[in-house]
């Protein structure tokens, strides 16, 4: 092959680029989801999919691929053709992930593309409406009173559930103990019945028990109070320094069509200014919030680098 010849098919693919994102898609589209339906996670990826099945054309399939805190979910995407077809389900517990496991089937940057984010919402500290402690200061003081005897559930090891009690006891000076699920609605039954004395979880899953009677909002996590919940303050209110905000966005295998991405990212973005999009989030305690796939994957590096730097300043074991 002559050097011309070489330039000239390089020439030819990259103007023949844009053409993919006016075919795309031509079937349907699967959006990988690594955690138990009736999380958090399954119920944005579910009204997502539904979006862009209308505005792509094409159905957008929703598969559940459960365990190891997403892993599983992750690697099948990360070693899917990066032709637009597989998508992923990216959480806030994604980055706490690659801050506490010593290795990863996957480089947690460079391994993925990043389309857009979809939404973002604080953690809410509950507990059992029974439970002996009803505000954050009781709670905070039993906890420092008896040292290891308080539990926190999370939805598994080294989730963003799991950090956010971590950077609780790191700054209350407690030693609450960490009892580990895998995801779901189980941590949350256990609250309930009070076998489990508090959890960080998401206001998609929470929102409507709290609204319901069956749990006791003690805190919520952002800087501000919610207007979602405006008469629970917030933790950092009792632990200065306190702030933890989760997110749902959407990735791709690593190498995808530029075109391609902005196709998608467009539509997302054209999906979340939808009012019944914002609407529905809202209604989960979430807010719609998109960006370019460069404004995703900064933040994506920054939450990893902010926990790697607890992990490290608590010496807490990486799996």
């Amino acid at each position: 092959m002559t050097f011309r010849t070489l330039i000239a098919g390089v020439a030819l693919a990259f103007l023949a680029l844009p053409a993919v994102a006016q075919t795309y898609p031509t079937r349907p589209i699967k959006l990988v989801n690594g955690f138990a339906a009736g999380g958090s996670s399954d119920i944005v990826a579910r009204l997502i999919a539904q979006k862009l099945s209308v505005q792509l054309g094409q159905e957008v399939v929703v598969e559940t691929r459960t365990g190891a805190g997403g892993i599983p979910a992750n690697e099948f995407v990360n070693k899917a053709p990066a032709d637009g077809y597989t998508l992923l389900i990216i959480t806030g517990g994604y980055p706490t992930q690659a801050a506490m496991l010593k290795s990863l089937p996957y480089d947690p940057i460079a391994g993925f593309t990043f389309i857009s984010t979809l939404t973002f919402y604080p953690f809410v500290f509950v507990t059992s409406p029974a439970a002996p402690q009803q505000s954050a200061p009781d709670f905070i003081k039993a906890a420092r009173e008896r040292p290891g005897k308080l539990s926190f559930a999370s939805a598994g090891i080294g989730t963003l559930h799991h950090l956010s009690a971590e950077l609780f006891n790191s700054l209350a000076g407690t030693d609450a103990l960490h009892v580990p699920f895998r995801g779901g609605t189980g941590p949350i039954s256990e609250i309930m019945a009070g076998r489990i004395d508090a959890m960080f979880e998401t206001m998609t899953v929470t929102l409507p028990q709290v609204k319901a009677g069956k749990l006791k909002a003690l805190a919520v996590t952002s800087k501000e109070r919610s207007a979602f919940l405006p008469d629970v303050p917030t933790l950092g209110q009792y632990l200065p320094g306190f702030e933890v905000s989760s997110f749902l966005g959407l990735g791709g295998p690593p190498g995808m069509p530029r075109p391609v991405v902005e196709r998608i990212n467009a539509e997302v973005r054209k999906a979340l200014a939808d009012p019944d999009t914002s609407r529905r989030f809202a209604d989960l305690g979430g807010e719609a919030r998109g960006g370019t796939p460069e404004d995703m994957r900064a933040y994506v590096e920054s939450e990893i680098g902010k926990w790697r730097r607890l992990v490290e300043a608590r010496r807490i074991e990486r799996q």
